[in-house]
């Protein structure tokens, strides 16, 4: 995924000062920028849920665990698990490299493993982009199926309630986390954890009340508001509807358009 100066335009500007989230987006092969309103790299691909997803190599088996007793939230992140994407492209890849230290208990932050994470979602890209706009959402949920757990889907919905609250969902049934594509898909980010007024995995009368989400541009480009915060960060449901907007990818109309995208373990 790569940015876009429009995702960072799209952000509220009598909240730059007072929030310390990061607006996530992917650059391209840029120079460091000061803050979101400087960037200048090509827009990146992310976006509405394909009808039939293209056929992935085998997908990893499942490794979590099952939910723990609920009391009021939960949250999959640890010390340990946190990798900074290693180009400005490679934020899907460094995802992955993540979700799969947080599933299979593992820390690694390797180059090496990256670059095998992004070639193989590049080859299972739906859409044939040019490599400066990385990894479509199709791309993800292969890459994640295949290194992480064979479960993961693109799931695209219609209102940011519903993406919220179908998310949360399958992070609790689980017990893994879930890709959020940010800035109208120019990001992704990972859904590592949540609070909710009941047990989403047992009802579906409960109100989520904050998130806890995680971007690879921590330590490559955090500064202030208008980049990846701090790992495992706490959002209310208002702050994150900041960031997780409907796709948008401009040089083609993908299947996605105009839909809040995510990539779910989806529950057998």
């Amino acid at each position: 995924m790569t940015t876009s100066p429009r995702a960072a335009a799209s952000l509220p500007r009598g909240r730059r000062g007072s929030l310390a989230v990061a607006l996530v987006v992917l650059l391209g092969m840029a120079t460091l920028l000061a803050g979101p309103a400087s960037a200048t790299a090509s827009p990146m691909p992310v976006g509405r849920a394909p009808a039939a997803l293209p056929p992935a190599a085998p997908g990893a088996a499942p490794t979590a665990v099952s939910p723990s007793a609920w009391d009021g939230s939960v949250d999959l992140y640890r010390d340990g698990i946190f990798t900074t994407q290693k180009t400005w492209r490679w934020c899907t890849a460094a995802d992955v490299q993540m979700m799969r230290n947080i599933v299979r208990h593992e820390s690694d932050h390797s180059y090496a493993g990256q670059k095998r994470y992004w070639r193989y979602m590049r080859n299972h890209n739906r859409y044939d982009l040019p490599a400066r706009d990385g990894v479509d959402p199709a791309g993800w949920a292969a890459g994640l199926r295949r290194y992480v757990d064979g479960r993961y889907q693109v799931v695209a919905s219609g209102t940011f309630k519903r993406s919220l609250r179908t998310a949360v969902k399958a992070l609790r049934r689980t017990n893994l986390p879930v890709g959020l594509l940010v800035a109208h898909g120019n990001h992704a980010w990972i859904l590592t954890g949540f609070a909710a007024t009941a047990d989403p995995a047992m009802t579906n009368d409960f109100r989520v009340t904050s998130v806890r989400v995680v971007g690879p541009l921590w330590g490559l480009q955090s500064r202030s508001y208008g980049y990846d915060m701090r790992p495992d960060k706490k959002l209310t449901r208002t702050e994150l509807r900041d960031f997780l907007k409907r796709w948008h990818y401009a040089p083609i109309r993908m299947a996605w358009e105009g839909d809040f995208v995510t990539i779910l373990p989806v529950a057998g």
